[in-house]
């Protein structure tokens, strides 16, 4: 992998990471369109590491918060605990889906989940989803609201995400909504969960790095690229959902999918 595609890989990374327009589609896509090597899953999630850093660094109050009142009311019964204590439980809760299942799936999603016909299929199917998410949902509940069952449900749909095209924002930010949190809310728990289960997912494939083609000077230039750009896209997002839908990007998504399936269908890409 050259400099040009590191870079170019982790701006893709650092932009598409937050948006529910699925970072890992891209990351395939993108080379598929270029003609270079597919950078691989292993390449994928190390990368994101730069990305959580910058979840780590603009959270890092929420976290620090969440975090001091969770170990200080380790002993203190559920009822009593404080409600940023509670969502440190809620975060791990919601974790356990993605663990699971990327453990148990992990074969496949390093090989025929990375499969062209299948991403450009998610993307647009996907698309519907969060279309219904936009409609259904009463856009009522704010972020202290969140319960153990919203938890669960939110864990299930971002474990929807392991399936490149569906989006890992784009299924916890849509299940928030029908959970009736309002956008920003949706976001931001969003951005919270998905914090342990892609450093678990970036520390458990540190051991592969190399091992598809990219080097580890060319994945480091492409993971500092993804924390920068990824920082961006954080700010951006968080302001545009505060008064915005997700129309914007089912209208991106659907049109991207269709693209991707005619030319993996007449062999322009592969």
């Amino acid at each position: 992998m050259s400099t040009l595609e590191a870079i170019v890989l982790g701006l893709v990374q650092g932009l598409t990471e937050f948006l529910p327009i699925s970072s890992s589609a891209h990351l395939r896509i993108v080379p598929a369109f270029f003609g270079w090597d597919d950078p691989g899953a292993g390449f994928t999630a190390v990368i994101q590491l730069g990305t959580m850093a910058a979840v780590l660094l603009y959270f890092r109050r929420d976290l620090l918060e969440i975090a001091t009142a969770w170990i200080r009311e380790l002993r203190v019964p559920f009822r009593e605990r404080s409600h940023q204590a509670n969502l440190g439980w809620f975060i791990l809760l919601g974790t356990i889906p993605i663990s699971i299942f990327g453990f148990v799936f992990r074969d496949q999603i390093e090989s025929g989940a990375r499969d062209l016909y299948l991403i450009g299929s998610a993307l647009i199917l996907f698309s519907f989803v969060m279309l219904i998410a936009e409609r259904l949902g009463s856009q009522d509940r704010g972020i202290s609201e969140v319960g153990a069952r919203d938890s669960v449900t939110i864990g299930f749909a971002q474990a929807l995400a392991l399936v490149p095209g569906v989006s890992r924002s784009g299924a916890t930010i849509s299940a928030g909504l029908l959970m009736g949190f309002d956008r920003a809310a949706a976001a931001r728990y969003s951005f919270l969960l998905s914090v342990p289960a892609v450093v678990l997912s970036g520390l458990f494939q540190l051991q592969d790095i190399g091992g598809d083609g990219a080097s580890v000077s060319a994945t480091a230039i492409a993971t500092l690229v993804a924390f920068a750009s990824g920082y961006a896209s954080i700010a951006w997002l968080l302001r545009y959902l505060a008064s915005h839908t997700l129309d914007v990007f089912v209208a991106y998504r659907i049109p991207l999918g269709i693209l991707v399936l005619v030319l993996a269908a007449t062999g322009a890409i592969s």
